[in-house]
């Protein structure tokens, strides 16, 4: 930061600050502005009490006339294009007018100077204080108030020497006690910028932190709860689901079926095959489990190539038309051209609620007998369990 203006070193950093301040500093000057001209147009009392009725006092009236409506003007043209960024002419103008309007009351008035020295000293700093501006802008027009006065003041009034001496170093300690008031000033509102851009820096970087670990957690969770090959339930998240359809279908008192599909011989397929065909084979039976099967359906990987169902409000009876369904589109599944004599085949174990107090586990058990019964049985067919 700037020592002797207050001003970021940085050009960008400087012009990021004068745009943030910019609606308050248009404000503030539109504000100032126009109480500046009504103080400087109630003067003209103290001009006709002054000089009376002369020319002297009609040119007067005439320049406050000129400076009031100056400064309503700029203030209106302020209020509404004021660019304390782009157009810094428009908040450096009332300084130079007000400045230039005080130095001519001097020759118009000679004889209240004590009076005027102290409107002098009440401008300076307002100019320093009041008016927003940048440091530079506002010592000039401050300095050029003070010399002009001084010149006019020597030049127009007789005074002597000591006098003049005396105002000197009134207009300097006045100019001195206002240009180091506005430098701190210029310094703390910046030093303040710089903690509260350094604030959303870091609020900006908690927001993007946080997005960053539920985007995580969410990838977490997604990992938990589908199987990375199939795209299925895992067994722990189908495990959960289907425990909950259970007992809303025991306190509904409605029907309740599941059953298990293991894939014939596949570990034939592991071996001739490979892995890589094995896991083809796996992700195109899931994906016709998917869409043979109805949107209120669980299913899920129970694990290797095995694959369970809990079907809700579904009689084993009808289960099975559903798991007969399944079975004939399985065997419809060309998967690859390294096997296309072979036919893909499964075996699902049906199993369905008994009472209420049977449980998941228990469901799980009976389909898993029923399976094995199909497998024992040949292979390729669909075994309701018989405590169903």
């Amino acid at each position: 930061m700037n020592r002797l203006t207050g001003q970021f070193r940085d050009p960008v950093r400087e012009a990021m600050y004068r745009r943030e301040i910019a609606p308050r500093v248009r404000r503030e000057s539109c504000v100032t502005l126009i109480v500046a001209a009504l103080v400087f147009g109630m003067f003209a009392i103290s001009d006709y009490h002054y000089i009376g009725a002369s020319t002297e006092l009609t040119l007067l009236l005439a320049m406050r006339l000129v400076v009031v409506l100056a400064c309503l003007t700029l203030a209106f043209v302020i209020g509404r294009l004021g660019d304390y960024n782009c157009r810094m002419w428009l908040h450096t103008l009332p300084l130079w007018i007000l400045a230039t309007a005080i130095i001519l009351i001097v020759p118009l008035r000679p004889e209240s100077l004590a009076t005027q020295v102290t409107a002098v000293v009440v401008a300076t700093i307002a100019f320093y204080l009041l008016i927003p501006n940048l440091l530079p802008v506002v010592t000039i027009a401050s300095l050029y108030l003070s010399l002009g006065f001084l010149a006019a003041a020597v030049t127009v009034a007789d005074i002597p020497a000591v006098v003049v001496l005396r105002i000197s170093l009134l207009l300097i300690m006045t100019n001195a006690v206002g240009f180091f008031a506005l430098l701190r000033l210029e310094t703390l509102q910046r030093r303040q910028f710089a903690l509260l851009e350094e604030e959303r820096v870091q609020n900006r970087q908690l927001v993007e932190e946080i997005a960053h670990r539920k985007s995580l957690e969410g990838q977490l969770r997604s990992v938990a709860e589908r199987d990375g090959l199939t795209g299925l339930d895992s067994r722990g998240h189908f495990m959960q689901r289907a425990r909950d359809l259970l007992k809303r279908a025991q306190f509904d008192r409605s029907p309740f079926s599941l059953f298990m599909i293991d894939v014939d011989h596949f570990k034939a397929i592991n071996d001739t095959w490979g892995h890589r065909q094995g896991d083809s084979v796996l992700k195109a039976i899931a994906e016709t489990c998917k869409h043979s099967l109805r949107p209120q359906d669980v299913i899920g990987r129970f694990g290797g190539e095995e694959f369970i169902v809990a079907l809700p409000d579904t009689h084993p009876k009808d289960a099975q038309m559903v798991a007969e369904r399944l079975q004939r589109k399985v065997s419809e599944l060309t998967v690859m051209e390294a096997m296309p004599d072979h036919r893909l085949t499964v075996t699902i174990g049906i199993a369905g609620v008994l009472d209420e107090a049977t449980d998941l586990d228990a469901l799980i058990h009976q389909a898993d007998q029923a399976l094995y019964a199909g497998k024992h049985g040949g292979r390729n067919r669909v075994v309701i369990s018989q405590e169903a």
